[in-house]
């Protein structure tokens, strides 16, 4: 499953959730330099799976969530 990140977004909030995921089996992690989410970019970590945005406060919650998606598809 492909997972995009933003490059500013991951300076500034998400690092730590894309190195959880990194060497997750069956996840390609992709890093793009924006993903057009500027507003939530500024606010929370996030991640875009099959064209829909994924978002938690933290970097943990943020990869449960990608985790989750992932089982479930």
């Amino acid at each position: 499953m492909k997972v995009r990140f933003c490059r500013k977004n991951l300076r500034l909030m998400s690092k730590s959730a894309y190195r959880k995921l990194k060497d997750e089996p069956g996840l390609e992690l992709k890093k793009s330099d924006c993903l057009g989410s500027c507003r939530l970019c500024k606010e929370r970590c996030f991640a875009v799976i099959k064209g829909r945005t994924v978002s938690a406060t933290k970097p943990k919650g943020l990869a449960k969530r990608v985790l989750k998606k992932q089982s479930s598809s």
